[in-house]
């Protein structure tokens, strides 16, 4: 059975530190199941990650009739990196224990556009400029996600 509060490791989750309020974040999206905030290392500005709220480490860990709500959230930022950023499409990722930095499940959804120097799986990361571009870019998509409930 999954661990609800703690990594296998033993160790603090920093997933379950954001989702508790416990450490900061930029939140984009936040509901009773699920929450979605700016990635502190973007591939690009708007790069977000999206969580259960529950501590899952992978995805064959997420109980069956959660899936759907889950992806409908990720469907719905995809949408928002369109709609509200302007990228011409999105990447939506995600990495079960190979490659998973954090071991708490998490979707990448990141927003995209020709010739922008993503190639393969060596990704340029582009940092904020401030906390308040930050807060802003989290500010616009959770605006976004809020008119399309």
């Amino acid at each position: 059975m999954p661990r609800m509060a703690d990594s296998a490791s033993g160790r603090s989750c920093v997933f379950c530190e954001i989702v508790k309020g416990e450490r900061p974040a930029h939140i984009v999206l936040d509901t009773p199941d699920a929450l979605a905030f700016l990635d502190a290392r973007p591939l690009f500005k708007g790069h977000t990650l999206l969580v259960p709220r529950t501590h899952y480490e992978t995805l064959p860990d997420l109980p069956a009739e959660l899936l759907a709500p889950y992806f409908g959230h990720a469907q719905r930022l995809a949408a928002a990196m369109e709609s509200v950023l302007g990228a011409a499409g999105s990447f939506v990722a995600m990495n079960n224990r190979i490659s998973q930095s954090v071991p708490h499940l998490h979707v990448h959804v990141v927003p995209r556009n020709p010739k922008d120097g993503l190639r393969g799986f060596f990704w340029p990361r582009h940092k904020y400029d401030s906390d308040a571009e930050a807060a802003d870019y989290a500010a616009r998509l959770s605006a976004a996600l809020a008119d399309s409930t």
